[in-house]
């Protein structure tokens, strides 16, 4: 398979964030790209903001390499050295191991899409320096800093997966930048 047709690959939301770290995610929209084109070393993602959506809580990953690239619209990328605006064509790599807390938020009055980019390596461990979070990727567990167990969220009684996902498909998102 070369070509992607996106109008055919689900558009999923939610989160698995313990409450009350999921509102900050509201508004954030992914369609799995890497998934759908069978890739199975690396994942790839287009992902979605509409404004006031964050693309996650601040983290960083011991065993995961980071990859974003800005496809449209207006972002404020935020680390630990401070926020940087990023524009459609700009790109932030965070290499795995660093702990440099980084996310991107929408804070403009239109949608903003980017790629995302990067491993899925079960031993990864996210840490979310802003706030009382860790996420264990060999147990798909989000615990408190002094490892207490956040409950799992529950998904509602008709879905297949243990995340509240809303999986539907939309006409292909194509935006131009001005």
């Amino acid at each position: 398979m070369s070509r992607l047709d996106l109008s055919s690959i689900p558009v999923l939301t939610g989160t698995g964030y313990p409450e009350p770290f999921a509102e900050i995610v509201n508004g954030r929209s992914r369609q799995s790209l890497g998934e759908a084109g069978g890739l199975s070393q690396f994942g790839v993602n287009l992902v979605e903001l509409k404004p006031g959506a964050a693309s996650s809580q601040r983290h960083w990953h011991t065993h995961e390499d980071e990859f974003v690239m800005v496809v449209s619209g207006e972002l404020t990328l935020i680390t630990d050295e401070g926020e940087t605006l990023m524009r459609a064509g700009d790109c932030a790599a965070f290499p795995a191991g660093k702990p440099n807390g980084h996310h991107l938020v929408n804070r403009s009055w239109g949608n903003a899409l980017f790629v995302a980019v990067g491993p899925n390596i079960p031993a990864d461990r996210a840490t979310y320096p802003d706030i009382d979070l860790m996420y264990d990727g060999s147990t798909n567990s989000y615990t408190h800093r002094d490892g207490t167990p956040y409950p799992k969220r529950e998904a509602p009684a008709s879905a297949a997966s243990p995340l509240p996902v809303e999986e539907h498909t939309l006409d292909p998102r194509v935006y131009q930048h001005d």
